[in-house]
């Protein structure tokens, strides 16, 4: 018999009241701040708002700049790098350093930037802003060190490349006009050299004034005027005449020292009645290129008639005498002619148009009839449809992105494109790699889904699944929201399984399978009433039972309800193509026809066989075996106590008895509380009371927990009722005497409650003959402040126990072999340790820690028993928009994503705070939002708060946390950036990326026939440095601000070592050369000693030769 004793009564009184307790043996915790560093690694998709593009002919790489500054340059397909210029301001002019591995770009605070890309990363070198005047044209002649700047006042400034100094030499507008003008020539829209004479300058300004300047003389050499305004020029290479577009739709051709045109055409103006062509919007650019063989192209943008209606956007292409107008889905922002040739005194042969649009980049192949267009490689289509969610799977199984691939490279047969090679094609790819494959998911507004391959640095679409396809082509869109009934809110894959669920607009949930191959199949479709709207009371008779081929209601007859957006499910057999194939939609309706609530939570369990969604109104468990509906749990009257072994109605809600309790502690229900089995019960009320034992408590608790349960500061958050945020399924216990895991759901909610679900799973072998019984609704329950945003389960060495899951298996393998493999166990990828103590001590020891974690706090509890061991406030003031666990160097951490911008993590399970920097203002993320901003000041005190609840929902949607600390998010409409907080990997970023710049000769230059040279009619070269340098003068300070670049420091110091390094060595060849001088002498000296020696021996041996001989003798 067991000793009985006062200290035993103590224990047994202490151990009743949870207790923050440490565990009993420490975790060791191996993540510390060093292993940490966040950091942007990879940008892709199309540029937003571009606004500028260049392109190198020698290099091959393609340069756009965008309205917000950002700066794109792109090569081969894996050559990709992005920058940006400080400030955000508007990128006007791209001008590249042809083959020297620099690009000059114009802001629109006009100020001129150096970028050097002979790194990997390109960087700004240094740069100019202009203090008085504005910059309106660049232009940088080729293997030139000196840029002419083109202003706003009609001015002209030459500046040195290598110094960024302005010259003295400017060309001021009055002396480039004639002195009888009156009026302002207007901003300079075009600068150009001439092909065959470097030393005359095309100056073209806006109001139609074009001037010959001769650089030398510093004197105008020949002037004419348009009658129209000017948009751009473009010299014959022969440098005797040029190509003008006007305003008014024209092209005008003039030669040179003439002062009317030779020619003008309006190429797209019909003539009126009256002999005069119709209006025409206008040419905005135009380039006339020669190739080898003597044909010409004229390339121009717009010019088509005004009222000529359905005209879209257009580049037009006259090729001797055909024209071809090549309509384009978007406006053109700028196009560039690409050729063979650099020199534009030479024939250029171009084989290329790149057409830079509003949302598209465009490559239209000159060499091909009909002008097809080169198929992009670049994932420049990620907008086709608006993306509204996103789902990342970094170190995913091996095996799907092959699989993805293979379907997709099915349907996805385009055809209509040029044969050639994709001409952009400079830089190299880097062979370097992760080691592991990465899928990104992408949902859209068209209810279409694409898988995109991430692995390496790269992004490549691999497959495109379109959910409209399950529809009736006549759906409506909402009244009050302007958002396709089709479009993608929620993801849910299970990568092992190949299952995917997905949730829509249209309040609607989709479960797929992934099939190999196509097959013929029907949807099973289930009526769900999922609405805070009352209901009749549901009779024993239920349709619980039905075939899974049937619809099923969760609350009452289908026919009498409607789906919220009228979505309408093709019948019958259909035909469905390979890849994920619709096994299961679940449609919302309502008895009023009223909207339905949005579904805010998802999840899916490919081992139990169960998928839950949720909203506002309450949540539904669905056995995706059996195809039927479990369970609808109505959260109607939070904070309520229900026999949950009774059928009851749904009464509806009363805001001002919504009493929630604040308390900052985890609660759990009686552990000799019995089980509750719900065979038949279709629909009831979920309580998320603290203590639900019975009445009387339940009601004695209600009225002594007055204070309001609201996680916000703000008293509006008062009147907002609870919402499903977040559902988790797990093995995991739920009681304090519990001493094996149960198939369990975790509910948590936006006002901070966690409740559990329990399942009784049949046997595998049984699992399609008895359903799934939901045991009881009554297990744990925890209070956080917030909204819950993640739940996730640790063994109790601080491990990761990931999702229990069943492997994917292929139908189309032989049923032997299908059935054998059915019969095997689902693959739980808990860890070791968890199965190994899940059945062995006693039945006190704690073998698990649930991670919760909401908008405010974090915190670890043990389970079973329910201890609370850690708690960490991650947020004050603000609020945590996004919070995920992820595996770092074989550990574990909480990474949390705040609206302050900042980036924390904290180690598990001692949520201790490793890092917390500064990352990414949420402003920046504003482009998703639809509010912007509080009209009315009284409310202006809960202004942040309304911004972050009523907005944060959609940025959660498309920021993702990943594997190995990977991360991204929805930069801007049409771009994806990706982040990681590991510092292994960003210090091996820089070897995944690819190289920009690859060493290649400059081409020779054309040279000058016999008689062009004898007649001078060759090509005239010019001393720039004698006119521009210093000889010149220096130009005022006050025209310019010189900004050093980011490395000037670094670079100076460089220089300086770099000088005196070469003064070192040029003293030292000095004196090598002075030693040299002097053997030389030495030895001449030498020598002329022993010739002379020698003659003195000759001469002395010829004297007494004849020494002793008369003179008559000789």
């Amino acid at each position: 018999m067991k000793k009985f004793t006062i200290k035993g009564v103590l224990d047994g009184f202490r151990s009743s009241v949870p207790q923050p307790v440490k565990p009993d043996q420490e975790i060791v915790e191996n993540l510390r701040p060093e292993h940490f560093q966040v950091k942007k690694t990879f940008r892709h998709g199309f540029p937003h708002q571009p606004t500028a593009v260049a392109f190198d002919p020698i290099q091959r790489l393609l340069a756009i700049g965008t309205k917000s500054g950002s700066l794109r340059i792109l090569g081969r397909p894996g050559v990709d790098a992005h920058v940006k210029h400080e400030g955000c301001t508007a990128v006007i002019q791209l001008q590249f350093l042809i083959n020297e591995g620099a690009l000059v770009s114009a802001t629109a605070d006009d100020t001129l930037h150096l970028w050097n890309f002979r790194q990997k990363i390109p960087q700004v070198v240094q740069s100019l802003k202009f203090q008085r005047e504005r910059i309106t044209c660049i232009h940088l002649p080729l293997q030139s060190k000196w840029l002419y700047v083109g202003t706003e006042r009609g001015n002209i400034h030459v500046l040195h490349i290598e110094t960024f100094v302005l010259s003295g030499y400017v060309i001021n507008w009055n002396k480039a006009i004639e002195v009888s003008r009156k009026t302002h020539p207007g901003a300079v829209v075009h600068l150009s050299d001439n092909p065959l004479d470097l030393s005359k300058m095309l100056i073209g300004y806006e109001s139609g004034q074009i001037v010959f300047w001769d650089l030398k003389t510093k004197n105008a050499d020949y002037r004419c005027q348009s009658d129209v305004p000017l948009r751009s020029i473009s010299w014959h290479h022969e440098g005797k005449q040029f190509m003008c577009s006007h305003t008014d739709g024209s092209l005008s051709t003039w030669t040179v020292r003439q002062l009317k045109p030779t020619n003008v055409t309006h190429p797209h103006a019909k003539t009126t009645k009256d002999g005069e062509p119709e209006p025409c919007k206008p040419i905005q650019k135009v380039e006339w290129k020669l190739s080898r063989s003597g044909e010409a192209y004229v390339i121009f943008s717009g010019g088509l008639a005004y009222d000529t209606t359905g005209r879209t956007p257009s580049i037009t292409v006259i090729h001797g005498k055909t024209t071809t107008v090549l309509e384009m889905e978007h406006n053109v922002i700028d196009f560039i002619t690409l050729c063979e040739n650099p020199w534009t005194s030479d024939y250029q042969d171009p084989y290329a148009v790149v057409v830079l649009l509003q949302n598209d980049l465009v490559v239209i192949d000159l060499l091909t009839p009909g002008f097809p267009c080169f198929e992009n490689p670049y994932p420049m289509d990620i907008h086709e449809s608006p993306v509204t969610c996103c789902a990342y799977f970094a170190d995913c199984p091996s095996d799907l992105v092959p699989a993805f691939y293979s379907v997709g490279s099915k349907s996805q047969k385009k055809t209509g494109f040029s044969e050639k090679d994709w001409p952009i094609s400079g830089g190299e790819w880097s062979s370097s790699s992760s080691g592991y494959n990465e899928i990104i998911l992408t949902g859209h507004a068209d209810g279409s889904i694409k898988f995109w391959d991430a692995s390496a640095g790269t992004l490549q679409v691999l497959y495109k699944l379109k959910t409209a396809k399950l529809f009736e082509k006549g759906r409506t869109r909402s009244l009050d929201s302007e958002e396709d009934p089709l479009a993608i809110q929620l993801i849910f894959l299970c990568p092992e399984s190949r299952k995917l669920a997905i949730a829509g607009s249209g309040r609607h949930v989709v479960l797929f399978k992934f099939k190999k191959v196509e097959s013929m199949s029907e949807v099973v479709t289930l009526d769900i009433s999922l609405t805070a709207e009352p209901v009749k009371e549901v009779e024993s008779s239920s349709d619980h039972d039905s075939p899974a081929g049937g619809n099923t209601s969760g609350s009452s007859e289908s026919k009498n309800n409607e789906s919220s957006q009228s979505l309408k499910i093709k019948t019958g057999l259909q035909k469905r193509a390979a890849g994920f194939q619709a096994t299961l939609v679940c449609l919302t309706v309502t008895n009023s026809g009223e909207q339905a609530e949005n579904i805010t939570a998802l999840s899916l369990n490919s081992s139990y066989g169960l998928m839950a969604y949720g909203n506002e109104c309450g949540i539904v468990i669905i056995d995706i075996v059996q195809k039927i509906s479990l369970i609808v749990l109505n959260t109607g009257d939070i904070g309520g106590n229900v026999d949950l072994c009774q059928r009851v109605l749904r009464s509806p809600k009363r805001q001002d008895e919504l009493k929630r309790d604040n308390e900052d502690k985890a609660r759990s229900p009686s552990t000799d509380q019995p089980t509750m089995c719900l065979p038949t019960l279709k629909q009831v009320q979920i309580s998320f009371a603290v203590f639900p034992d019975s009445k009387v408590d339940s009601d004695k608790y209600d009225s002594s927990f007055q204070r309001s349960r609201s996680s916000s500061m703000s008293s509006l958050e008062n009147i907002t009722t609870e919402t499903i945020s977040c559902l988790t399924f797990a093995d995991s216990y739920t009681k304090k005497s519990d001493t094996s895991p149960v198939p369990t759901l975790w509910i948590g909610t936006s006002l901070g409650s966690i409740q559990t679900v329990i399942f009784n799973t049949p046997p595998r072998g049984e699992r399609h003959a008895h359903p799934v019984v939901v045991s009881t609704c009554n297990g744990s329950t925890f209070k956080l402040k917030g909204c819950i945003l993640s739940m996730s389960f640790l063994d109790c060495n601080g491990a990761l126990i990931p999702y229990s899951y069943e492997s994917w298996k292929d139908d189309s393998m032989e049923s032997k072999e299908r059935n054998r493999s059915q019969g095997k166990c689902a693959n739980s990828r808990m860890s070791p340790s968890m199965n190994t103590q899940a059945g062995t001590g006693d039945g006190f020891e704690d073998r698990q820690f649930v991670v919760l974690a909401s908008e405010k706090q974090a915190r670890v509890v043990a389970l079973p028993s329910q201890n609370c061991l850690y708690r960490q406030q991650l947020a004050e003031t603000h609020i945590v928009i996004k919070a995920e666990i992820t595996t770092l160097k074989d550990n574990v951490c909480l990474v949390c994503y705040v609206s302050n911008g900042h980036i924390a993590t904290y180690s598990l399970p001692s949520l201790r705070l490793l890092i917390d920097v500064d990352f990414l203002p949420l402003i920046d993320l504003s482009f998703q939002t639809t509010k912007h901003g509080i009209v009315d000041p009284m409310l202006s005190i809960w202004g942040h708060q309304l911004f972050v609840n009523g907005d944060t929902d959609q940025i959660a949607k498309t920021l993702c946390f990943s594997n190995r600390g990977h991360g991204l998010y929805l930069s801007s409409p049409t771009e994806i950036q990706k982040f990681s907080v590991s510092s292994q990997f960003c210090g091996e970023l820089t070897e995944m990326m690819g190289d920009l710049f690859i060493g290649h000769d400059m081409p020779e230059p054309p040279k000058e026939s016999f008689f062009k040279g004898l007649f001078g009619g060759g090509s005239r070269s010019l001393d720039r440095e004698e006119l521009f340098g210093e000889s010149s003068g220096r130009a005022s300070r006050t025209v310019a601000k010189h900004i050093p670049g980011p490395n000037a420091g670094a670079e100076s110091l460089r220089e300086r070592v770099t000088t005196a390094t070469g003064e070192v060595n040029l003293a030292h060849q000095m004196v090598l050369e002075r030693g040299e001088k002097l053997s030389q002498l030495e030895d001449r000296t030498a020598r002329m000693m022993s010739e002379a020696e020698s003659f003195s021996q000759s001469a002395h041996g010829l004297m007494l030769k004849y020494k002793d001989k008369k003179w008559y003798q000789l």
